[in-house]
């Protein structure tokens, strides 16, 4: 693929895989607008295809990583929380009485080791996404302009 990539075709998948970085000033910008630019020159080089599904399918997988360490670290920051359910408001305190359970949150079970500990881990692989859509989106751009092929790491195939 790369004897017969021209000049242009270069251009534009470099293009694709450095307009990921839009996110910074679009909302949901490293999906529209490499999508646009895919979606317009795919048909026309066979390059420019391949590129614009492997920067797509990156972005769309970091985003459900991103989904999925978010709803894990979900019960431990209402662990943090743990007077919530204390209050009369939302009745709750009569929860408590129902059918003999026993659903009562103290706060002396919740240290700061049991909630900070998960929430740090998954904020650390949450900045290492991000350090890592970086670097990679980065090297995807150099190398496609210099007409090789790129292939992300942890990527769903979402986009054949």
């Amino acid at each position: 693929m790369t004897e017969t990539v021209t000049k242009h075709e270069r251009n534009l998948s470099a293009l694709i895989h450095a307009s990921t970085f839009s996110k910074f000033f679009i909302p949901f910008g490293n999906f529209i607008v490499p999508l646009v630019l895919w979606t317009a020159n795919k048909k026309e080089y066979e390059f420019v295809d391949h590129n614009g599904k492997q920067a797509l399918n990156f972005q769309i997988s970091l985003l459900l990583y991103s989904i999925i360490l978010g709803l894990i670290s979900i019960p431990f920051f209402f662990g943090f929380l743990p007077n919530i359910f204390d209050f009369e408001h939302f009745g709750f305190l009569r929860l408590n009485n129902f059918n003999n359970l026993n659903i009562h949150f103290d706060s002396d079970d919740f240290r700061f080791g049991t909630w900070l500990l998960p929430i740090g881990i998954t904020g650390l692989l949450q900045g290492a996404l991000f350090v890592v859509n970086i670097v990679y989106t980065i090297l995807a751009t150099i190398r496609t302009n210099d007409g090789q092929t790129f292939e992300y790491p942890i990527t769903i195939k979402f986009i054949k």
